[in-house]
């Protein structure tokens, strides 16, 4: 497995007039995506799971003040065993005027691979009326014996799902953890799950937490360009630390500017909720 180290990592990130020109260009152009409507940057609400079910409209008002312009849920039936329980009797149409009273919208939501497989038509119509763009696939959560075939598989099941998904005018995307940066038989996982899933239907959602295992989400923006619709944001120390955005190992401004080939269009703050607030500071900085 590759590990990285800051003195490399930041080595590496910026070499040339062609990457001076990138950075030169952050606030017009890294970042039009998200500006585009006015989005700015977004949170998820994961890390809120032990006060969102009881305090739901008082947690986005304090994410407004930090800074956020919007936001990605978790579905409540699919997280009802992790503190999301209580927002399961909201209809969609009803977390949509609580979420834009507070000035927020949410262009995205997390969603079981079994809710997609087993009561998709629900949770399409669900999301319509949240008004979701997309759709994410937090994990098919396979067990730690499963083959590339396997994972061949589960991504032929989703590309399916997310043909009807498509036709209901809304996207499909997958989001990976680490167990997806592990190989078999000296293929890594992701990679062959890239090659698996038809572009057309499932688009990607990144999770920068993968360079404690050294891949850098600007590696793969850049591998396969216009792949990405949206992006999990924590940064992290040598020794695997979480800190605030902009206090670790990920050179941020490589990120945006790979983000950017990428396709990225939704970044989400998804760390301790004690450094949320420093972290949006530093992000609103590089766009300034």
């Amino acid at each position: 497995m590759k590990t990285i180290n800051r003195r490399k990592f930041i080595g590496q990130s910026a070499k040339g007039l062609g990457a001076a020109l990138a950075f030169s260009q952050l606030p017009s152009d890294l970042f039009a995506a998200a500006a585009a409507a006015g989005k700015g940057i977004g949170f998820q609400t994961y890390p809120f799971r032990d006060t969102i079910g009881k305090d739901f409209k008082n947690v986005l008002k304090m994410m407004k003040g930090e800074g956020y312009q919007y936001l990605e849920m978790c579905s409540p039936p699919g997280y009802k065993d992790d503190g999301f329980a209580a927002l399961a009797s909201l209809k969609g149409t009803e977390m949509r005027r609580i979420i834009n009273d507070a000035g927020l919208t949410c262009p995205s939501c997390h969603f079981t691979f079994t809710e997609l497989k087993d009561k998709l038509d629900d949770r399409i119509a669900w999301a319509k009326d949240l008004g979701l763009k997309v759709m994410v696939c937090q994990s098919f959560w396979l067990p730690k014996t499963a083959t590339l075939k396997d994972y061949r598989d589960a991504c032929d099941t989703l590309n399916k799902i997310a043909e009807k998904i498509k036709k209901a005018g809304l996207q499909t995307a997958f989001h990976n953890h680490e167990m997806e940066f592990e190989k078999i038989d000296g293929v890594l996982i992701y990679d062959a799950m890239m090659e698996q899933f038809d572009p057309s239907l499932v688009t990607m959602q990144f999770q920068t937490e993968v360079i404690n295992l050294g891949y850098k989400a600007a590696d793969y923006f850049k591998k396969y360009p216009g792949r990405f619709v949206a992006s999990h944001l924590s940064d992290w120390t040598t020794d695997k630390k979480e800190v605030a955005i902009g206090k670790g190992v990920i050179d941020w401004k490589e990120y945006f500017a790979a983000a950017s080939t990428g396709g990225v269009k939704y970044f989400y703050v998804e760390m301790d909720p004690k450094v949320f607030k420093e972290s949006a500071s530093y992000i609103h900085g590089l766009m300034a």
